[in-house]
């Protein structure tokens, strides 16, 4: 090799590990993007090492872009087959999408290359525990067409209250506002709610979502005002403090909460039970829209369903399940704003009589419009692309505006991704992202964001706020033990 060449080649190197350097110090600092922005730029002078690979791999899975986590764990492995690493966080973002078979294989490398790794084998164990699991939930699980609702055997009036039991209570079948206030005031207390008013609640609001269409039309009349919040994700706290902020759903003051209500968050039963109850109190005071952690795959990764477990019951881990498939998966208001968890579509040319046409009364299916609907992200470029999460896809700011155009709307408004600012506008002012979890995960150090609409212009105000301080309860304490490990 030519002198200057080696120095070039040398040059290169210093350069690539000095930018590893400052992306690994972004990290720390839990500046997740900016340290894939850096790891990128190494990566630019220096594509065949390994360990920036890996590193940015890991900075994907905390944005929770697993698609994109798994391409670069692959990378690396390719670049050197014996890096443990690579499998390692391979098997991490498998594991963070809920496929256990894979994430096992990946272990298991991982186990081959380090066989005397006591941390290795400590989480090969694990996956091999979850997939166990798995296999004997797939042998006894009944088929979808025979199984019965669970709350066809709930009988909440049954269910006696002890004398002692000092909390909340709902006098007859009618959930009111002074009750709703004195649950929250006893979850602001950490105190639990009884389960036959936690069943009631819960019974009440399946029959109510029932009744609803796949798409729901909202009318905000002249003078009125409408807000739209994002992900909530299990801190109460700070929905509380939303209320604070913005006043207590009622028929003057209506809400849409955008999915994500539970997971991540170690309060999500409070979250769910209170949105649930206003929406008993008074079914136009609050719409719910349906995210991709409405789901039986999310919870029984990211807390909810262990979290129910320990504050509930198994029977309320059913149920929950169930009444998530009633949720809408989209609304539009005054049919000019089109609001859904997610994003758009992969094909073009989809009406809002499509998604109305949507049977959403399932678990969310891999592909296909619904999806998407609660999968999909906006991406800078033009057109689609594949997915950062590995589900859905990407789409462009033309996609946006063919949509609109199709469907004579004005705006879309999705969530489904935290904001530093708490929200976002893209795509020529045509798509806004609202986020409304602030420090999401106690870790992230972002705003949260809701957005008030005052008819008949609806022009998008929107107000940003800080986190509220919580009790010392982690985010993910009730998570899937083998996904802990990975926090």
């Amino acid at each position: 090799m030519p002198p200057t060449m080696a120095t070039e080649n040398s040059t290169n190197t210093s350069r690539a590990e000095e930018l590893k350097l400052l992306a690994n110090e972004a990290f720390k600092a839990h500046k997740y993007s900016q340290a894939i922005d850096l790891y990128t730029q190494a990566i630019e002078v220096n594509n065949d090492n390994a360990v920036y690979w890996a590193n940015r791999a890991f900075a994907h899975t905390k944005l929770e872009e697993y698609g994109s986590a798994i391409q670069d764990a692959t990378k690396a492995i390719e670049i050197d087959p014996k890096y443990s690493k690579g499998y390692y966080r391979r098997g991490a973002a498998y594991l963070a999408m809920g496929k256990f078979k894979e994430a096992l294989k990946d272990f298991q490398q991982v186990k081959k290359i380090c066989p005397n790794d006591p941390d290795a084998t400590k989480k090969l164990k694990e996956c091999e525990k979850a997939v166990m699991k798995l296999k004997f939930e797939e042998a006894i699980s009944v088929p979808e067409s025979e199984r019965r609702s669970v709350a066809d055997s709930i009988d909440y009036h049954t269910i006696e209250v002890e004398p002692q039991y000092s909390g909340a209570r709902i006098e007859g079948d009618v959930v009111t506002l002074d009750f709703v206030k004195n649950m929250m005031d006893d979850f602001k207390k950490q105190k639990c709610l009884h389960k036959r008013y936690a069943y009631q609640i819960v019974l009440q609001i399946r029959d109510l979502l029932r009744e609803l269409p796949s798409l729901v039309d909202i009318n905000v009349p002249d003078g009125k005002h409408f807000t739209v919040c994002g992900d909530v994700h299990g801190q109460f706290y700070d929905l509380m403090n939303i209320f604070e902020l913005n006043g207590l759903p009622s028929e003057d003051n209506p809400y849409l909460f955008n999915g994500d209500f539970v997971d991540r968050g170690s309060f999500s039963v409070e979250v769910i039970l209170t949105l649930f109850a206003f929406k008993c109190m008074c079914p136009s005071a609050i719409y719910l829209s349906r995210g991709n952690h409405e789901s039986k795959s999310m919870n029984k990764i990211y807390g909810f369903e262990g979290e129910v477990r320990s504050k509930l019951s198994d029977t309320f881990v059913e149920l929950f399940a169930e009444v998530f498939c009633c949720l809408p998966l989209a609304h539009v208001i005054n049919n000019k704003v089109f609001v859904v968890h997610g994003g758009l579509f992969s094909v073009d040319g989809v009406k809002l009589s499509d998604i109305k046409a949507i049977d959403r009364f399932c678990e969310p299916p891999e592909e296909g419009l619904m999806c998407e609907l609660l999968w999909s992200d906006p991406q800078p470029q033009l057109g689609r692309g594949p997915s950062k999460r590995g589900v859905g896809l990407s789409f462009g700011a033309d996609v946006t505006k063919r949509f609109l155009q199709d469907n004579n709307l004005d705006l879309v408004v999705r969530s489904h991704e935290v904001k530093d600012e708490g929200y976002e506008i893209e795509h020529d002012g045509k798509l806004i992202t609202v986020f409304s979890a602030p420090n999401y995960c106690d870790q992230m150090g972002n705003k949260g964001a809701f957005i008030r609409f005052e008819a008949p212009d609806l022009k998008p105000n929107i107000v940003t706020f800080s986190a509220v301080p919580h009790p010392d309860v982690k985010p993910m304490a009730y998570a899937n033990n083998f996904l802990r490990m990975f926090q």
